[in-house]
């Protein structure tokens, strides 16, 4: 079938598959993102400022208290809980008959607080106590600057990349693909509109565009989507209407012609099924320059807003510790950002091989 990958020459690829599987991986990081988060509240917004910053691997002690918000499954599956319990890091405690001498994280040796037993839902034992309200937590990369999970944040984060990569690419796809087919096949006045459209977009640098779009229709999640996808259509068109321009000339799209098919069947039926190819390859490079967008909107504060974590806003919220030996806490957001850009470019240059695109 023409237009499929050829699957024995992809398996042969190996970088293809790896960069594949990665891939995979993120996406159902993302979809599973608060089953698997250690943190499931939502946005993993659980501050604990008294362990702020801490190093990778980090364990603390924490008194467990119930707060009784939660969502519905659904909701918590796409949005998380919205407050699954209160927590309070520890160093130590001392049970009492009117409750819980508490010496919070990072508190003098000699202080103490008291948490009144009618906090505790069960009798105050210590084998109660130590089951119900009371269990070490680990941090696997450590916590940011306001003592969130930096792993759940990083889980969870996710999902606006892998988002603003499909959604962007497919806004991309229905412009560029649309007006790049109706230049390259009907030509003249319709050809001359579209290509300086076409120059008028690839004139202007596309970040400085993003950030126009983006502050006309107002910072949020949707809307810095809309204005990334709205800026990498003109690749597509332009290799579309080449494509056209080309294919349009063969035997079989006169034969059509000549048995008086429609233009849009020709367009449609004819002539897209063989530019799958291109598309495949294009669309690989223009979700990996997506991501690199959002990334950069959200290190200027323009793209997803706090507290919805993304790689690129926890790059700006902690880079200045890249001086105040806690460098983890950019390096790690940043290699989640560089990883996924290089498996979506290593794929795309292989598609291109294995498809044989030509240059």
């Amino acid at each position: 079938m023409r237009g499929s990958i050829p699957h024995k020459k992809f398996l042969k690829d190996l970088w293809a598959v790896f960069s594949t599987l990665y891939i995979i991986l993120l996406v159902l990081a993302a979809i599973f993102a608060y089953q698997i988060s250690p943190d499931s509240t939502s946005n993993a917004n659980q501050m604990h400022l008294s362990i702020h910053s801490q190093s990778p691997g980090f364990r603390v002690k924490m008194l467990v208290l119930s707060a009784g918000n939660k969502r519905t499954y659904g909701d918590a599956f796409f949005s998380g809980e919205l407050s699954k319990r209160n927590e309070i890091p520890i160093q130590d405690y001392k049970l009492k008959s009117n409750g819980v001498e508490i010496q919070p994280y990072g508190s003098p040796s000699d202080y103490y607080e008291l948490i009144d037993a009618s906090k505790f839902q069960s009798p105050l034992t210590e084998t109660n106590f130590i089951e119900e309200h009371l269990e070490e937590k680990s941090f696997l990369l450590g916590t940011d600057k306001y003592g969130r999970d930096l792993l759940s944040r990083l889980i969870i984060g996710s999902r606006i990349s892998l988002s603003i990569g499909f959604i962007a690419v497919f806004i991309s796809l229905l412009i560029g693909v649309t007006l790049g087919a109706l230049a390259g096949f009907f030509g003249g006045y319709i050809d001359k509109f579209i290509v300086w459209l076409i120059n008028v977009f690839w004139s202007i640098p596309t970040l400085l565009m993003v950030i126009a779009i983006t502050l006309a229709l107002g910072r949020g999640f949707w809307q810095v989507f809309i204005a990334v996808g709205l800026t990498m259509w003109v690749d597509v068109a332009r290799v579309v209407r080449g494509q056209v321009i080309t294919i349009k000339e063969k035997t079989f799209i006169k034969a059509a012609q000549t048995l008086g098919y429609r233009k849009t069947r020709i367009i449609s039926h004819h002539i897209i099924p063989l530019l799958v190819p291109h598309l495949i390859v294009i669309s690989t490079a223009n979700f990996a320059s997506a991501i690199l967008i959002e990334s950069g909107l959200s290190f200027l504060g323009i793209g997803a807003q706090p507290p919805v974590p993304s790689w690129g806003g926890m790059v700006k919220d902690h880079f200045r510790y890249l001086l105040l030996g806690k460098p983890y806490l950019t390096l790690i957001p940043g290699l989640a950002i560089m990883s996924l850009v290089l498996a979506f470019m290593t794929l795309g240059n292989s598609l291109r091989d294995i498809l044989d695109i030509k240059h």
